[in-house]
């Protein structure tokens, strides 16, 4: 009978949490290092945060002169302009910086249009402003912090206050490792970053749920099993189901990444980081923490009935 590839043997026995010294040590600078990123490159905000005009034309040569366009918007006098190709190569992105007035920014947007004449088709003309951009800023922060609220009260009550602190831990290791990878890159930071950073989000808890049932399990089958073992087991016990999970996923978002054109370039290459993050926090930053803050075994000790016993009980009873 064929029973399928199994690519992680069932008998695996790696000593994950036997190199927490050092993956301890990588998931601190993962964590820290972001923060020192934003703090010293800052966040390339898109329109969405900052306000201003978006406007995407199309240029009848095939790949358009980018050189030419800034030449004929540069000297316009209205503040920054960003110029980048946009999926297709004769397809521009034009992002002009907010002005002071609705009328200025009006004015703007018609003397772009002046500047590059009738040689170019305009696609779609976006102004966000200053009042909006606050409001998505506010609401995609708060997102984020109800979410990890609702989180660490799940997993309270599913497990144990340990448990849940472990995952919030590890969450905003994955977090920071994420918006890291958009200070370092410099990739546009916008409404669909936030989209982003809340799947990463859901996804990792749905793997680290997976090992803290099984951690559970384990805690009520083996009473004198070292914990650092226990753990060690749970992880092991898991890793077909994550690795495959993983892989799986990886797969589906590359050709987004390669395909999918400038507007979810950011997106892709966010879930496929956070992919890889997420697995690593699941294995070196959620289970080990559990040494740290000390499960109880107590608290699992008592296994729930199982169906046979409970029939028996009637039947005495």
């Amino acid at each position: 009978m064929f029973h399928g590839i199994q690519f992680i043997p069932p008998d695996t026995k790696i000593d994950f949490v036997g190199y927490r010294t050092i993956t301890w040590v990588v998931s601190a600078l993962l964590t820290v290092m972001p923060i020192l990123l934003v703090w010293h490159l800052g966040l390339n905000m898109g329109i969405d945060f900052q306000g201003g005009t978006l406007i995407e034309i199309q240029t009848k040569q095939s790949p358009a002169n980018l050189a030419e366009i800034r030449g004929k918007i540069g000297h316009l006098g209205i503040g920054e302009v960003q110029i980048q190709e946009f999926g297709a190569p004769n397809a521009v992105l034009i992002r002009i910086a907010s002005q002071p007035t609705e009328q200025e920014q009006q004015q703007s947007i018609a003397r772009v249009k002046e500047a590059l004449g009738e040689e170019v088709e305009y696609r779609r003309v976006e102004i966000v402003g200053p009042t909006i951009s606050g409001e998505l800023i506010a609401g995609g922060t708060l997102a984020v912090v109800v979410a990890m609220i609702g989180i660490l009260i799940y997993v309270w009550f599913r497990f144990e206050w340990q448990f849940g602190v472990a995952a919030i831990a590890s969450l905003v290791h994955d977090i920071t490792a994420t918006i890291g990878l958009y200070a370092i890159l410099q990739l546009e930071f916008n409404v669909s970053s936030i989209a982003a950073i809340l799947t990463i989000i859901g996804y990792s808890l749905n793997d680290k749920v997976v090992i803290f049932d099984r951690v559970r399990e384990n805690l009520r089958k083996y009473k004198r099993m070292p914990l650092v073992e226990l753990l060690d087991l749970s992880i092991n016990e898991t890793l077909s189901r994550s690795v495959l999970t993983h892989v799986t996923t990886f797969l589906a978002m590359l050709p987004f990444l390669f395909f999918g054109g400038e507007a979810i370039y950011g997106f892709a290459l966010a879930m496929i980081f956070g992919i890889v993050i997420t697995t690593y926090s699941s294995i070196f930053v959620a289970s080990p923490m559990q040494l740290i803050l000390g499960v109880k075994r107590d608290a699992f000790s008592v296994a729930p009935a199982s169906a046979k016993s409970r029939g028996e009980a009637a039947a005495r009873a």
